[in-house]
This record gives structure tokens, C-alpha cells and sequence, in this order.
């Protein structure tokens, strides 16, 4: 699509998104909320909502709900009561859907993120409310029926709805991954959006630019990354521009994004609020938060990411880049500090995390919490190369590999063992040196005619004669210093 006509509209974002919490139990009865259970096994009376049975709140979800307002930086509801959200699918015990409506636990609030090459800015939240997640319906391949899991009936959520005031997908990308990040850094939500434990739903519509009114909202369902989300909001931007473009309405519906064509198709008309009949459930008696219990939530908070980036930058004086990417996980973040407790060489330790210590994490999907090497062997490994006594290569190569089999056997024992340590000595680099230089008169001859690449070949000669004993950087000072002299003459 050319830019001028893309650019003759205002494009509409507002995310809705679901966190299953980290309770034990679900939210209303004490059903197990296990993830991966047989179907139809953590289920009891009151998830299937056999007559003449109550619910009861679960602290905990509420607790967890608490902390996320204050990471958002929400004002907490003093007084709440729950509603029912009278609608009708197979999934859905009840016939409804206990949530909170008029009075959602947290109130406004937002978060800060960084879009791809764009500013800093603040997504406004509307509200983060509580609620109960449905079943699961199941579609097997060549089967007219469906079936019903009603394990996942009950289990806690929190839904966070921001206003509409994203503007593209890059803002979308970058708010949903804050908030993976923020619900795992509060250990509420595994963010796990494979197994459905973090879903988002984004509301998208169109307006012209002098416009005053939004266009018809279009509900977007079903996506499983945030790629998708991205992927999926893009592909709506431009379908909806087509459609207008050609004079076409645009209906309000709520459509599924099809991941491997990256298109969304329509699946129903969009329910209006009226639709769902709200009303105060009477089985659930008020919530009040009195200042003690609110107190308590707010002594309990971690060291979020923005305070762990601002001490990475501040305290242990890192790049942007280092700190952003050191921060993504709580694991690493909480590594990395520790790590700083050892050393004094902070962009050392970041430069080894970043490389050799996140490949070995990301090839065998573990994070850094259960990297075999603690920091203090790690830091004695950076000093190692610090001080002159191993190469970088040799130590990433020989001795890390050595040291996740022993990860108690301190890296110097390692590196003399293997009989890695480094030559320093002078005296014994400098005739292996001028021997190199003298048994190779015509590469000697090419250098000084400004062919400087043979330097390599030169120390490989000397890395070589030496056992790799010879210490690389004084090796290539001596051989430099050597050459230079030959070419003054």
C-alpha cells in the first residue's frame, strides 16, 4: 500500500489482555489450576456449577492482582464487588462469567515502553480487572463434535485494558512484551503464550485524520505470540484501508487471526456491552482493602525492570543496550548483580552473559537462575582473561566447557590443568619472535611493501612455536615493534 493513502488515516489501537494467574488453586473453590492435567480431571461441583453451590474469593489472586495495579502504576480499588457476565458458550459452566465490572480492582494507571525506533512513551491503562477463565473446546481433525475440558473453568485471571491510544503495531509489540516481562518479574503469570497462560485480544479501527469520532472497532481473537499480534494488526490496518478506500463499511465483528497466512477472517458480530447483562453476583459478598492489607502488598513488591535498567546504567555504568538486554529476565537481572558483587569489570561480566552464557541458555532453554556456573566462578573466569592469563577464545572454548561439567572447580585450576595458562614473559616470547620473523625474509619483504595483513600469519607462526603458550597481545606488540624497525631501515 503507498504511503500517502495509509498516511490519510489515524489508526485506533486498544489491547485487551488476559494473565492467568500463579495460584494453586482457582479463583472461586479449590480446584487444583494445574496446567496440563488430563481434561476434565481438576474439575468438583463448583467448577461444573451443579445448583446449590458458592463461591469464595481467593486471596492470592487478589494479592497478585494488587501487585500488578501497583507495577502499573494504578490506583487500588478500596471497595469492589463482582459481577456477572451473562453469556452463552459450551465452555462455560454457568451460563456466566464471573468478573468485575463497575468497580475492577485497579483503576487507570499505565506503562512505559520503547517501541522499535521510536520514543519513550506511556500507554494509558483503563482498568485492571479480576475474573474467571472458561473451559477449553477442542476441534479434533475429521470429527463433527467437539469436545469440552473443563479444567481450565474457574482458573484466575486479570484482564489489563488499556485505552484506545495505540497507534501501531510497534506499540502493540512493545506493550505486550513489557507485560510479559512485568508478570514474570511479580512471579503472577508465566507469560507462557503457547499454553495460553497470557492471551491478547486488540481492538482495532480506522479514522481520518481531521476526523473527531473513532471508526467501527474490530476485535481481533485468537493469537498465540506477539509476533502474531503484530502481524495480525498490520494485516487489519490494511484490510480496513482497502475496504474504505473502495467505499466500503467497515462491520464491528470480533475476528480470528489465521497465523500461517498471516490473514484474519470474521467469526461473529461484535457484542454489544448491553449483550452481557451485567448484574452484582449475590453469591460473592463485597472485597475491602484496608490500608494495612495494601501496605503489606506494597513492602512486598520486587525490583521491577525500568529499576533494575536505571541501576544497571547508573550504578555499574553499562550501555543502554547492555541494560535492556541484562533486564529482559528477572533470572538474568538478578545474575547479573550478583555477579557485580565479584568484580569491578561490570561491562566484562555483561559482555560474557550476553554471549557465551545466553547462547548456552537459549540452546538449552534454561534461564539464568539455573546456569550451572555461579557468578563468582564466572567473574574468577573474567578476571582470568583480564589479567593476561588465558586468551577470550580459550576461555569461552576450553574453559567454560570444562567448567558447566565442574562448576566448583575454580577456572585457574581448570586452565592449569589443561595447561592453558598464558606466557607473559618477554624473555620468552621475543626469540620465538625474532626467530619467525627471521625464517620468513620475503613475507617479512611483502609486510613492509604494506601488505599488513601477513601480521596474522606471523602470529600464528609464534601462537604456534609457543604452544599457544605466548600471551596474544604482547606477542602482537612485540611483533608490530619488530617490524616497524625493520621498515625504518
Amino acid at each position: 500500500m503507498d504511503k500517502p493513502t495509509r498516511d490519510k488515516y489515524t489508526v485506533v489501537i486498544g489491547l485487551e489482555v488476559h494473565a492467568q494467574l500463579l495460584t494453586k488453586s482457582k479463583i472461586f473453590n479449590s480446584d487444583s489450576a494445574e496446567y496440563g492435567s488430563k481434561p476434565n480431571t481438576n474439575v468438583s461441583v463448583i467448577t461444573l456449577a451443579h445448583p446449590g453451590t458458592l463461591p469464595r474469593l481467593n486471596k492470592q489472586a487478589t494479592e497478585f492482582a494488587m501487585k500488578m495495579g501497583h507495577a502499573c502504576n494504578s490506583t487500588i480499588s478500596r471497595f469492589q464487588i463482582f459481577d456477572r457476565k451473562n453469556y452463552f458458550y459450551p465452555d462455560l459452566p454457568k451460563g456466566y462469567q464471573i468478573t468485575q465490572d463497575r468497580t475492577p480492582i485497579c483503576i487507570g494507571g499505565f506503562i512505559t515502553i520503547k517501541p522499535k525506533d521510536a520514543e519513550e512513551c506511556n500507554i494509558i491503562l483503563n482498568r485492571i480487572h479480576i475474573e474467571e477463565d472458561a473451559g477449553k473446546l477442542i476441534h479434533l481433525d475429521n470429527e463433527t463434535d467437539s469436545l469440552v475440558d473443563f479444567n481450565r473453568a474457574g482458573v484466575s485471571l486479570i484482564e489489563i485494558v488499556t485505552e484506545p491510544c495505540l497507534r501501531n503495531s510497534d506499540e502493540a509489540y512493545a506493550l505486550l512484551t513489557e507485560i510479559r516481562r512485568l508478570v514474570r518479574y511479580l512471579d503472577i503469570c508465566d507469560g507462557n503464550m503457547e499454553e495460553g497462560s497470557l492471551r491478547c485480544d486488540a481492538n482495532i479501527s480506522l479514522m481520518l485524520k481531521d476526523a473527531k469520532e473513532f471508526g467501527k472497532k474490530v476485535e481481533v481473537k485468537n493469537m498465540n505470540s506477539v509476533r502474531n499480534v503484530q502481524r495480525a494488526i498490520e494485516h487489519e490496518v490494511e484490510r480496513q484501508i482497502v475496504m474504505l478506500e473502495k467505499g466500503e463499511l467497515i462491520i464491528s465483528e470480533t475476528r480470528t487471526f489465521n497465523a500461517t497466512d498471516g490473514k484474519t477472517y470474521g467469526m461473529r458480530a461484535k457484542e454489544e456491552l448491553n449483550d452481557y447483562r451485567y448484574f452484582p453476583d449475590p453469591d460473592l459478598s463485597p472485597l475491602e482493602v484496608s490500608d494495612e492489607w495494601l501496605g503489606k502488598i506494597k513492602s512486598e513488591m520486587p525490583a521491577l525492570p525500568r529499576e533494575w535498567h536505571q541501576k544497571f546504567v547508573t550504578e555499574y555504568h553499562l550501555p543502554e543496550y547492555d541494560a535492556t538486554v541484562l533486564t529482559d529476565t528477572k533470572e538474568m537481572a538478578l545474575y547479573f548483580d550478583e555477579a557485580c558483587r565479584f568484580t569491578k569489570n561490570f561491562k566484562g561480566v555483561s559482555n560474557w552473559l550476553m554471549g557465551p552464557v545466553k547462547s548456552y541458555l537459549n540452546d538449552q532453554a534454561i534461564d539464568a537462575d539455573k546456569f550451572p556456573v555461579r557468578p563468582k566462578a564466572l567473574c574468577a573466569l573474567v578476571d582470568l582473561v583480564d589479567e593476561g592469563k588465558v586468551s577470550y577464545a580459550t576461555a569461552t572454548q576450553k574453559i567454560l566447557p570444562e567448567l558447566l561439567l565442574n562448576p566448583d572447580k575454580p577456572p585457574l585450576s581448570i586452565a592449569k590443568e589443561l595447561n592453558l595458562i598464558q606466557d607473559s614473559d618477554e624473555n620468552f616470547i621475543l626469540p620465538i619472535v625474532e626467530s619467525v620473523i627471521k625464517e620468513f625474509p620475503l613475507k617479512v619483504e611483502e609486510y613492509c611493501n604494506g601488505k599488513k595483513g601477513i601480521l596474522a600469519m606471523f602470529m600464528g607462526e609464534v601462537m604456534k612455536r609457543s604452544k599457544g603458550q605466548a600471551n596474544p597481545k604482547l606477542t602482537n606488540e612485540l611483533l608490530l615493534k619488530k617490524l616497524i624497525e625493520i621498515e625504518k631501515r
